[in-house]
């Protein structure tokens, strides 16, 4: 599972999964507004992982950002990530599965 430390939200940290066919297959907010964080994790599993971020990219709530948009840029640095690594290109601060992912 991936972590992110969003910025800007009451959500404390992203944790996620991703499946070799790039589906997001887990998805737990710590911290934030449990309703509407229910509701974003249920619409979200078992959706491509791009398919998310056309989904969430540019909400926003308060302090200019929200949960779902913080769930997109983690899921872009995510990809951004994956490419560097099939690329032989990953940060060295990376290497060997980093827990947690770094903030935008």
């Amino acid at each position: 599972m991936e972590a992110y430390r969003p910025q800007g939200t009451c959500a404390r940290q992203i944790l996620f999964s991703v499946d070799e066919k790039g589906i997001l297959t887990d998805l737990k907010f710590l911290g934030g507004c449990t309703g509407g964080l229910q509701a974003l994790i249920r619409f979200t599993i078992g959706r491509p992982v791009m398919e998310v971020i056309q989904m969430c990219d540019g909400i926003k709530c308060k302090n200019d950002t929200s949960c779902p948009e913080q769930l997109a840029l983690a899921l872009k640095h995510y990809i951004k990530l994956k490419q560097q690594e099939a690329l032989g290109t990953l940060p060295m601060r990376h290497r060997g599965h980093p827990k947690v992912l770094d903030t935008h």
